[in-house]
């Protein structure tokens, strides 16, 4: 359909094929678009990036989300690669040390919190103050990061990840509304079902809730390959005029109360 066509974008935290930032560098290249691919020093030593950068023919630009040096730095880099300002920005990052190290919600190390927060919510903040000062971003371009809805309901086992969300959105909102009215540029969010990726699959009882999810969902948990559909939907100019939008891509879960096949799965276990 070539969404994209013609569209530059950069895409933070693609790690291997379970990872949705990959899913979504495919389906953007696939619609016409060029990008260049980020993530930690760290993560391009254990993940498959180099292999998504030769399959996509993408640049892989090493940045810690959480310097502003790091981040200027690959946002020029990127311009100077693709030819001038990028279109769209996939913020697709979340570590939490004390949900890595198992430490109870009531018993957290707070500068692991702080880490937290820094790594997986104030570097949307850093990202686009960068991206604006820079003058990155062409007009009616389009920032989105990953949430979960965690952000607005409590799951124990989510720990602090789930205020980091809460501040992810709250950036959005906020930085969304300074980028349109200075610089015409939309941010959004878009709050995702339970999904097998390394990051998720991290947390505690990760299987049960997945399973409950798909079950209380009318139509299932978004597949990540769907999740990047949605993406690329958002990324085109189709969607000019949506901005500081929590979007859930969850198939209904969001506005569930119960469903009787939540009951019957119960049931069987």
């Amino acid at each position: 359909m070539n969404l994209l066509q013609g569209k530059k974008g950069i895409i933070f935290g693609a790690l291997d094929e379970k990872s949705i930032a990959w899913q979504v560098a495919e389906k953007c290249v696939e619609q016409g678009a060029s990008i260049t691919l980020t993530n930690a020093p760290v993560a391009l030593r254990f993940g498959k990036i180099h292999e998504l950068g030769e399959k996509l023919n993408a640049e892989v630009i090493p940045a810690d989300a959480t310097s502003l040096e790091d981040l200027e730095n690959l946002l020029q880099k990127s311009m100077e690669i693709l030819g001038g300002k990028v279109d769209f920005i996939l913020h697709s990052i979340g570590m939490s040390f004390n949900v890595r190290k198992k430490r109870p919600y009531t018993d957290i190390k707070y500068e692991w919190m702080q880490k937290t927060f820094d790594v997986s919510a104030i570097s949307f903040h850093k990202l686009m103050q960068s991206a604006m000062k820079l003058d990155a971003v062409n007009e009616w371009g389009s920032i989105l990061a990953l949430t979960y809805i965690a952000a607005q309901r409590t799951f124990p086992d989510y720990s602090e990840m789930a205020e980091s969300k809460a501040l992810l959105e709250s950036f959005a909102r906020s930085f969304g509304y300074h980028y349109g009215a200075e610089k015409k540029v939309r941010v959004n969010t878009i709050s995702q079902s339970p999904t097998w990726t390394t990051a998720g699959s991290g947390v505690k009882g990760f299987e049960e809730f997945f399973n409950y999810a798909d079950k209380m969902s009318p139509l299932g948990n978004a597949p990540a390959e769907d999740c990047a559909n949605y993406c690329v939907s958002l990324f085109s100019d189709f969607t000019r005029y949506v901005t500081m939008q929590n979007l859930f891509h969850d198939g209904g879960f969001s506005n569930m109360g119960m469903n009787t096949a939540v009951l019957e799965w119960a049931k069987e276990q």
